[in-house]
Order: structure tokens, then C-alpha cells, then sequence
């Protein structure tokens, strides 16, 4: 049985240039996540708040992030992309995030193919209420849950890139060694 995080092809991983898989769809409350023995996703729970998912949220196969899960990916495009979709992306900056008190860092991508989002390259670029949404979003989506979450920054394209790179070691360094 192919695993998803583990299986994917090396060489369509890049920081520049990744596969990204989508665990959830732009304007979803179901919160699924990579269930790591299988490679499938698993419903995790329904957003308690009132809030849904800004964009279409997956992970990067083959990367490592430091809450020991694959490095999350925001992909910011015209539709809503199914549950264990591949998209080809770029990255155009990160959101640093507080989780529980852990950092958590969260990639802002592009699909290479979506006219109306490949225009942009950098998070700057973006016009400030797509990122105040994804701001709010992380800031509150588990309120209800009595956890805190705290959004400290956005980071530009090379700090993206700099994430992706440390987390494609971190795979490498955990799984295969």
C-alpha cells in the first residue's frame, strides 16, 4: 500500500517547485489530517467555531515540520480542491504561528496553473484582506475548543523557502537514515 507522505517521488518535492496534498477544501469545517500508518486522511474533527477553512489546506509530502507532522501548506486558489488532491505549487511566504504554546508554521502557496492566483509571488503581494481572513482564521478557529492559538507573523518567499528546505532535511535526517 503507497503512503501518500513517504511515497511520493523526491524529485517533485523541491522548495521552489512541490506537490502539495490537500487534506481540506477552501470554505470547509471538517478539520482532516494526514493519518501517518496509512497515507490516507482521517477525520479529525468538525470546526467547533463558526469559522471555515480560508483556503484549500494540505501538507508537503516529504517533509518534517517541528510538531513532528508533515510541513503545512495553505494553497491559495480560484476553487475549492478535493481531499487528497495533488496541486502543483510555489510558495509565496509562511505564516508563524503559535499552537498550544508550539511554533507552528504554515506555508502560503500557489497552484501553477490557477490564472487568477499566479500572478502573485510573494505574500506582500497579496491584497490585505485575503491574508487578514487566514489571519483571523488561525487567531480563533479553536476558541471554542478552550485551545490558543496566536498568529505572530507573516514571512516573505525566501522564508518560505528556508522552512521547506529545513523541513525536507528534517525527513530526510528522521526517515531516511
Amino acid at each position: 500500500m503507497s503512503n501518500i507522505w513517504h511515497d511520493i517521488d523526491p524529485k517533485r518535492i523541491t522548495p521552489e517547485d512541490f506537490i502539495a496534498v490537500i487534506e481540506i477544501s477552501k470554505g470547509s469545517k471538517k478539520k482532516y489530517e494526514l493519518d501517518k500508518a496509512t497515507g490516507y486522511i482521517i477525520l479529525d474533527r468538525i470546526l467547533y467555531t463558526s469559522t471555515h477553512y480560508p483556503a484549500n489546506y494540505g501538507f508537503i509530502p516529504r517533509t518534517y515540520a517541528d510538531d513532528k507532522d508533515p510541513l503545512d501548506v495553505l494553497v491559495l486558489c480560484s476553487e475549492a480542491l478535493e481531499p487528497m488532491s495533488l496541486v502543483r505549487c510555489y510558495p509565496i511566504g509562511v505564516i508563524v504561528m503559535q499552537d498550544g504554546g508550539k511554533m507552528d508554521e504554515k506555508i502560503v502557496a500557489i497552484p501553477m496553473k490557477d490564472p487568477n492566483y499566479n500572478a502573485y509571488h510573494n505574500i506582500n503581494e497579496l491584497p490585505r484582506h485575503v491574508f487578514s481572513e487566514m489571519e483571523h482564521f488561525f487567531t480563533v478557529y479553536k476558541n471554542l475548543e478552550g485551545k490558543n492559538t496566536v498568529v505572530d507573523e507573516a514571512k516573505d518567499r525566501e522564508a518560505a523557502l528556508e522552512v521547506i528546505e529545513k523541513c525536507l532535511d528534517n525527513y530526510v535526517e528522521t526517515f531516511c537514515r
